[in-house]
């Protein structure tokens, strides 16, 4: 199962959000990503901030993790961008399956 996991990252735009996801697709970085909106609150320079954002799912190989993850990086707009990744410990197969086929080996 740990061939497979789910990186993590938040925009501030939908713009920024679709223009990064699907390059991760069209590069085979990743074979799905989510958009989601999501209110966030975190302390940034001494002060506590609620904004609007967009969090990207990113379904990919875990061999993909540092690539997808310094694309990210690059286009990034954020000065320290969220990007996190997890290993998936279970899932179905032929979804799995799929993620494989989707993406760069």
């Amino acid at each position: 199962m740990g061939e497979f996991g789910v990186l993590l990252t938040t925009l501030p735009t939908p713009e920024d959000a679709r223009r990064i996801a699907r390059l991760l697709v069209e590069e085979k970085l990743a074979a799905c990503v989510q958009i989601l909106p999501i209110e966030s609150v975190y302390r940034w320079e001494g002060k506590v901030q609620a904004e609007g954002e967009l969090l990207l799912f990113i379904k990919t190989r875990t061999a993909l993790f540092d690539a997808a993850m310094a694309r990210v990086k690059a286009e990034h707009p954020y000065t320290v961008p969220e990007i996190v990744g997890f290993p998936f410990t279970a899932g179905h197969q032929p979804y799995l399956d799929w993620i494989g086929a989707s993406t760069s080996a």
